[in-house]
């Protein structure tokens, strides 16, 4: 664990340095020919798309718009007709990728998916409490093929989506849930 922490640590470490010794750069070389309004200028701009960039990275679960979320629900054939409320957006990972919204959407829309979720041709009324489409499907595949569940449990309308993809590259795996009880959609997406 040592060794890991320090590998990433003198890692990050270096990057700042390179990242900062540029902006210097961008700077000082301008100035030594005389130029230095042109160097305040570039390090300047250098400065703000880093931070930009690094505001961007750090605070992305807060910038998620409602056209992200129709074209999201869109690539599994869903769509949201009335207004809705983004409730929630999170998503992170270091070596797995995971993303998670839920939405406040209107009844209407509520039964317009259940009923979506309720007469597609795999429909499973009830489905065993630790369902997981992923068992016995291959991790990865040459062909361009995918697999998709609908279900219901206790709580939830569930259409569920796996997607093997080439090697080298992380399988899919996708699941829009319809609360029982509540307005609420949850979207989760895994890259594992």
């Amino acid at each position: 664990m040592d060794s890991f922490l320090l590998y990433w640590g003198l890692s990050i470490l270096l990057f700042i340095s390179i990242i900062v010794g540029i902006i210097y750069l961008a700077y000082w070389l301008p100035k030594k020919f005389g130029k230095r309004k042109l160097g305040l200028w570039l390090s300047g701009i250098l400065t703000s798309a880093l931070l930009i960039l690094t505001i961007a990275t750090v605070f992305k679960d807060k910038f998620i718009f409602k056209s992200d979320v129709q074209e999201i629900l869109k690539e599994h054939n869903f769509e949201l007709n009335d207004e809705f409320k983004i409730v929630s957006n999170e998503s992170g990972g270091f070596l797995d990728y995971s993303h998670q919204f839920i939405l406040t959407i209107s009844p209407k829309d509520k039964e317009r998916i259940i009923k979506q979720i309720t007469t597609a041709v795999d429909y499973q009324d009830k489905a065993d409490e630790m369902f997981d489409l992923r068992i016995d499907k291959p991790r990865y595949s040459e062909k361009d093929i995918s697999f998709t569940a609908n279900y219901q449990d206790d709580w939830n309308y569930i259409y569920e989506f796996y997607k093997p993809n080439k090697q080298g590259y992380k399988p899919i795996w996708d699941l829009i849930s319809i609360s029982k009880a509540e307005n609420e959609l949850t979207y989760e997406r895994v890259l594992e």
